[in-house]
C-alpha cells in the first residue's frame, strides 16, 4: 500500500523513539514477539486474524498492512481477512449501539420520566 493519511516514513522515527526510551522500547518489542511469534494455543493465522480485526476499530492504517500482510503469509484466505474485518465492523456498530441508551437515559430524563 502507498497511501495513508500518516506519513509512511513515520516508521523511521521508531529508532529514534528506542534511543529516548531503550528499555521501555524493548520491552514492548518483546512483548509483542512473545505474542505474535511464539508457539501458543492460538494459531499465527488465527492471531493475525484477530490482529486485522482490533486494528481496523482502533484504525492504525501501519496494523491494518502489517497484518493483513503477516495473515497472507500465516495462510489466512481472502474470504478469513474480509470476515475478520466484519466482525470488527459489527463490533464497533454494536458498541455504538449499545451506548444508544445513554442518548436515551438523556432524553427520558429531559422529559421528566
Amino acid at each position: 500500500m502507498t497511501e495513508y493519511f500518516y506519513p509512511l516514513d513515520g516508521r523511521k522515527h521508531y529508532k529514534e523513539l528506542e534511543k529516548v526510551q531503550k528499555d521501555m522500547f524493548r520491552a514492548f518489542k518483546n512483548f509483542n514477539n512473545e505474542i505474535f511469534e511464539k508457539e501458543s494455543t492460538l494459531s499465527r493465522k488465527m492471531k493475525e486474524l484477530i490482529a486485522i480485526g482490533v486494528a481496523h476499530t482502533t484504525q492504525c492504517p501501519y496494523c491494518i498492512e502489517g497484518h493483513v500482510r503477516a495473515a497472507k503469509k500465516a495462510g489466512a484466505s481472502d474470504q478469513e481477512i474480509a470476515e475478520a474485518i466484519f466482525v470488527a465492523a459489527a463490533l464497533r456498530a454494536g458498541g455504538a449501539f449499545a451506548h444508544s441508551t445513554i442518548a436515551m437515559n438523556v432524553l427520558n430524563e429531559m422529559d421528566g420520566k
